[in-house]
């Protein structure tokens, strides 16, 4: 079964994302200190739906457009090199924290991790642009030393997290179970493979929510009270 079964639409995101490009225009401005949010998460959790509840809370808060970038987007882009060079031209794709952050790489960098090294340009250039929600890819890690980012992680119990994929893919819990557990271990091990980072380090985040306990709708709400506060 298809996880973009799990994931929105990537229309009027690849749409926002273009006119994030566009309304930069090439200029050479001081970067802006709008906030950017990163959102992890394990496997099963309602992260999709919180995003998008947390994009429209702070869209209707500040009373400006907010970017929602998650993995469908991002793989979207990063499939078009040429898209994704023009849009990172036009977001400052020699931006300041690059370097640095790529330089702090595992010698295992250098194997096959172009694809990823593309993904890391674009969640760096949209984090710096401000005014963006960022779902997975270890963007908390990538975005670490950015002092404009929050960080947030949601984790679940396994029956949660398994009722959830169930439900959301019209599969039997006997068949989301494995599921579940085989994705996480896979998004673990991309972690500790391209980013050299213990995925389960609490130390990244600014709050961890317990989706057993709280909704998409608490969540987002307690996010952009936290990030429109802070």
């Amino acid at each position: 079964m298809p996880e973009s079964r799990l994931i929105p639409s990537i229309d009027n995101r690849l749409g926002a994302f273009l006119e994030v490009s566009r309304r930069q225009g090439g200029q050479q401005a001081e970067p802006p200190h709008k906030p950017a949010i990163t959102i992890s998460r394990e496997f099963g959790c309602e992260a999709y739906p919180m995003a998008e509840l947390l994009r429209q809370q702070l869209e209707s808060r500040t009373g400006q457009s907010w970017t929602l970038m998650d993995k469908a987007l991002l793989d979207e882009v990063a499939k078009s090199h040429n898209l994704s060079e023009k849009v990172l031209h036009s977001l400052g794709e020699k931006n300041r924290f690059l370097d640095e952050f790529l330089s702090t790489f595992s010698p295992r960098w250098k194997s096959d991790k172009d694809y990823y090294r593309l993904l890391c340009k674009q969640i760096i250039a949209l984090a710096e642009e401000g005014n963006v929600i960022i779902v997975g890819r270890g963007a908390a890690q990538v975005t670490r030393r950015m002092k404009n980012c929050w960080h947030f992680r949601m984790f679940a119990s396994p029956a949660f997290k398994v009722a959830s994929i169930a439900k959301r893919l019209a599969i039997d819990k006997a068949e989301a179970e494995p599921l579940v557990e085989k994705r996480q271990k896979e998004r673990d091990r991309f972690i500790r493979d391209f980013l050299d980072c213990d995925p389960y380090d609490l130390n990244v985040y600014h709050l961890i929510f317990n989706n057993d306990r709280s909704g998409p709708a608490k969540i987002a709400d307690t996010i952009a009270e936290y990030v429109l506060k802070g």
